[in-house]
């Protein structure tokens, strides 16, 4: 990007700031996501929305749990991430967190979107206002969920189960579970909320009449690197279907889209930025 235009964007950036002291840590403890646990327990749902209404009457814990992101990272303070595990499991909740951090700082709002891009960015899509933005803060760092994303989740963890587990606010996204990411069951984790993924009829369907399957554009957005970690695991003639979303489905439901992977139009459902809230 030119100079003038990269200088613009960080001009029109909002930090969001912590709202509660610092907690103490020490060199000795590995880095605790029991505050936004509780957040979850509480105010989350099976569905996977969050009840933002209730949440923004008592943000305390949520508001201390982002001041320790807000200090503390994976960069910042290494030794308190031992294994990938716990780095990757302190990205996808500072994530998930952040994001909500984020949709409270304009609620009520219906959607994403409603937080727009300064309007000299006119031509950048609506939802750039909020991924692009607004700048949490991780390690004494300012980063967008754009960025935590793009650069920092998918450049350094190349695990494709990712986006099952990132959830930015939406009801397209995958369902934000009620607990944390966790480094001990980390991987368990991450198959389930797959598995959960592509087992919902609105991001997997087999159409029989109009002769279609219909895959959520997460499918799209990100099919290099399904296709990708199927190459690096030596499989046969990758494929999104058939070998990457096939693997997290029941055998007949997997056997069933193999039958038409061939004969059937593949169609990616657009995206739905309303907001995972339950009002």
């Amino acid at each position: 990007l030119p100079l003038i235009l990269i200088a613009l964007i960080f001009s029109g950036c909002t930090t969001i700031h912590p709202k509660a002291a610092p907690e103490a840590i020490t060199d000795k403890q590995l880095f605790s996501h029991e505050h936004f646990d509780h957040v979850l327990q509480r105010y989350g749902s099976e569905s996977g929305k969050i009840d933002y209404a209730a949440l923004q009457k008592n943000r305390d814990e949520l508001n201390r749990y982002y001041r320790l992101l807000t200090e503390i990272s994976p960069d910042s303070h290494p030794e308190l991430f031992p294994t990938d595990d716990h780095k990757l499991a302190y990205w996808i909740n500072a994530y998930n967190a952040a994001a909500i951090k984020i949709v409270l700082t304009y609620y009520p709002i219906e959607s994403v979107k409603e937080v727009k891009p300064p309007a000299v960015f006119f031509f950048l899509p609506d939802v750039s206002g909020f991924f692009v933005f607004q700048k949490p803060v991780f390690g004494g760092r300012k980063i967008s969920l754009y960025s935590l994303e793009n650069s920092i989740v998918r450049k350094r963890f190349a695990d494709p189960r990712i986006h099952f587990a990132l959830n930015c606010a939406s009801i397209g996204c995958p369902r934000l579970p009620q607990q944390v990411f966790s480094a001990d069951t980390l991987n368990e984790q991450l198959d389930r909320e797959t598995r959960r993924f592509v087992a919902e009829e609105r991001n997997v369907r087999i159409d029989h009449e109009n002769r279609t399957i219909y895959l959520s554009q997460i499918f799209e957005w990100y099919e290099d690197d399904f296709l990708d970690w199927l190459k690096e695991n030596d499989s046969q003639n990758p494929t999104l279907l058939t070998r990457y979303i096939a693997l997290y489905l029941p055998a007949e439901k997997a056997a069933a889209l193999e039958s038409v992977e061939n004969s059937y139009t593949l169609r990616f459902i657009p995206y739905d930025w309303q907001l995972n809230d339950p009002q």
